[in-house]
């Protein structure tokens, strides 16, 4: 029995965003399920104001759907994804960025609903939380001031995080570039850029989320490398993959890596398919 890949997105960014890779694993002849957290997608908010021109003052009072959406809500949602593709074979959870969080989760609580973990250069937290792992060296390099350019609102007043990713603002456009997709052209960055959303939870985890060698230290798991991401850097994706040995040294990564940004995997996508490709042959089951 084929393998069923369950893709989960990371921060303001959606099932949209796998097209292209799912597009090369359906020519590999392989099937795969991108989720939409809860208020992503078609869940997502796009106010007017958001449109041009935009109405700045607007944008940064008005509410969206995502407000009080946790990484309960989110791993639930998962689950709830999981339990359905796990009816028709084995299921490979692959995750990215922020969504690795959500797929910690989802493994802790149900790691019979997967036969192999795969982090793209995601967070996986085992010895701190997400917003620990920030002060840390290994993030130092990390600008994180041209997202601060362009949020709107007071995340505390909205209750969720709001960035205007349609602004014009070029030092915050080539901040974005330098951390997200460095290797690729403008029009590559700007098309991406247009299917991020404004929109994210404010939930990232508690130490209560955080890897358990009990559950999710039982399934078989790669981490695939990023070389040239800026946004989580090469530093701060192989203290996670040592964490992860230490916790469950029995079980240890699998490791791969790709050469490329932190988007490039997806807007260049046959290498990474290939990869996960490798990973299905190793988790298929005789029919």
């Amino acid at each position: 029995m084929q393998p069923t890949f369950v893709l989960v997105h990371g921060a303001f960014a959606n099932s949209f965003s796998f097209a292209p890779l799912q597009a090369e694993l359906g020519l590999l002849g392989h099937r795969s399920v991108a989720v939409d957290l809860p208020g992503h997608g078609f869940g997502a908010t796009y106010l007017r104001s958001y449109q041009a021109p935009q109405d700045l003052g607007d944008l940064s009072t008005a509410p969206g759907s995502i407000k009080g959406v946790t990484l309960a809500d989110n791993a639930a949602h998962l689950i709830g994804i999981l339990e359905r593709a796990k009816e028709n074979g084995p299921v490979i959870l692959v995750s990215h960025s922020r969504g690795g969080v959500t797929a910690t989760a989802a493994a802790n609580a149900r790691p019979d609903l997967i036969d192999r973990l795969v982090y793209v250069s995601a967070w996986c937290p085992v010895d701190l939380t997400v917003g620990d792992y920030y002060a840390e060296p290994e993030m130092a390099t990390v600008d994180i001031t041209s997202v601060a350019r362009a949020m709107a609102g007071n995340p505390a007043e909205l209750g969720l995080l709001r960035v205007n990713f349609r602004t014009a603002d070029p030092d915050a456009l080539a901040g974005w570039k330098a951390a997200f997709l460095a290797d690729g052209t403008d029009e590559e960055f700007l098309t991406f850029l247009n299917t991020f959303q404004p929109d994210e939870n404010l939930d990232a985890g508690t130490s209560a989320d955080r890897a358990q060698a009990a559950t999710w230290g039982t399934i078989p798991r790669t981490f695939v490398r990023l070389a040239g991401d800026a946004s989580l850097p090469l530093a701060l994706q192989d203290r996670l993959i040592r964490e992860g040995d230490a916790l469950t040294p029995d079980n240890p990564y699998d490791v791969r890596t790709l050469e490329g940004s932190h988007l490039k995997w997806l807007t260049d996508p046959a290498p990474a398919a290939r990869v996960l490709a490798e990973l299905a042959a190793l988790t298929a089951r005789p029919a």
